[in-house]
């Protein structure tokens, strides 16, 4: 689950993370309230909406008066805004954040990720701030810094040293970051993020270090521990599809393809995946039903897969251990007599009562193509959509 910027920095605060003075406002009157209590003689007017690349798009801009931020504000809300992240559709923006601006000196990249190699929270942290990490990480690897924080020991002083250190900053400066990095590492802890990047991160001409961008990700599996997060979660940020699917307990993701997938098990799902891309299609979906879904589950999952205009076929693939075959069936025949399919749809069932969900499909009179091996039932379904096309 992803925050925007000016929940986080709130929520970093707490933590004891400096961040510039500032305040969210949704509508003209808010924005008027907002800029009024704010110090100039620079204002910072940013977009609020769940992708990167803003200042590309315009959702990013300085103000050199109270009077510029308004009408830049204002300006800005409801506007669509198109970056490298939100695609040629672009996102509508509905909040802005405001902010103080700062006399820059340096600017750095900050970020605390789960490293899956060695199983420890790592932070990553560079002098080539306010620029595409991958890009520097690419062209530049020496240029970053990882520090990697053993969980028995917690996080200690000597890290925010070396990331200090390795940063170039020295006296009160690096004390600052000290506290700055051990802040972000409890609120990762205690809020069970999963990302949080300051981008960038700057050392002002005064001395002082502030997250000046902040982003933060958290673990949706943790959430029932923190109500606090769940409330700000935004649903005009998330694809539909996938809000939907959440409600009914599906781990459902939209993809780019026209393939539709419906899977148990994710191991499973990514190799139904990566099989249709090796026959030359491109799934629509990432779609696990999980190990017990019941009927009701099923008919959801598959009506949702063809909510997505761009699905012209579809590939079920189950493998019966927990999830019963003959349940998985039973969804399927009635989700595609109450949408009355138009589509390709080929199955292929292995495990638990195979036998009675292909009988299942037999008995329904509907156009269902049932296969026993994967790789001939992602061939099918790849041919049948491109014939169809």
């Amino acid at each position: 689950m992803n925050i925007h910027e000016y929940q986080a920095k709130t929520l970093l605060k707490s933590f004891g993370v400096s961040v510039p003075q500032g305040g969210s406002a949704s509508t003209s009157q808010e924005v008027q309230n907002i800029v009024e209590t704010l110090r100039g003689p620079l204002w910072v007017v940013k977009a609020q909406i769940h992708a990167g690349g803003r200042g590309k798009g315009g959702g990013v801009k300085l103000a050199h008066s109270k009077e510029e931020a308004i009408n830049l504000a204002n300006q800005i809300l409801g506007m669509t805004l198109i970056t490298p992240q939100t695609g040629s559709q672009g996102r509508l923006v509905k909040k802005v954040y405001i902010e103080e601006g700062c006399s820059i000196k340096q600017e750095f990249y900050l970020s605390l990720i789960i490293d899956r190699a060695t199983s420890r929270l790592t932070f990553l942290a560079s002098t080539e701030g306010g620029v595409e990490i991958e890009e520097t990480a690419h062209t530049h690897p020496e240029k970053i810094i990882k520090i990697s924080i053993d969980p028995a020991a917690g996080f200690q002083a000597f890290h925010g040293r070396e990331l200090a250190y390795g940063l170039g900053l020295t006296g009160e400066s690096a004390k600052e970051l000290i506290r700055l990095s051990k802040g972000i590492y409890e609120a990762f802890i205690s809020l069970d993020a999963s990302l949080i990047e300051i981008n960038p991160l700057v050392l002002t001409e005064e001395g002082k270090v502030l997250a000046l961008d902040a982003k933060m990700s958290f673990d949706e599996n943790a959430l029932y521990r923190h109500q606090e997060i769940e409330d700000l979660r935004d649903p005009n940020e998330e694809e539909p599809m996938e809000r939907q699917a959440a409600l009914h307990e599906l781990s459902y993701i939209k993809l780019d393809g026209n393939i539709g997938c419906m899977v148990n098990g994710a191991g499973l799902a990514m190799a139904t995946m990566d099989i249709i891309k090796l026959y030359g299609g491109t799934p629509a979906n990432f779609l696990d039903v999980g190990g017990g879904a019941p009927r009701e589950r099923v008919t959801e999952a598959f009506k949702i897969i063809l909510s997505d205009p761009h699905v012209k076929g579809v590939l079920v693939n189950i493998f019966g251990g927990i999830m019963r075959c003959d349940i998985i069936a039973d969804g399927i025949v009635a989700a595609v007599k109450e949408i009355d399919l138009h589509i390709p749809l080929v199955v292929r069932l292995a495990g638990t009562n195979v036998a009675l969900g292909k009988e299942i499909f037999a008995k329904s009179g509907l156009p269902i193509v049932s296969l026993d091996d994967l790789s001939e039932a992602a061939q099918q379904i790849v041919k049948s959509v491109k014939e169809a096309a």
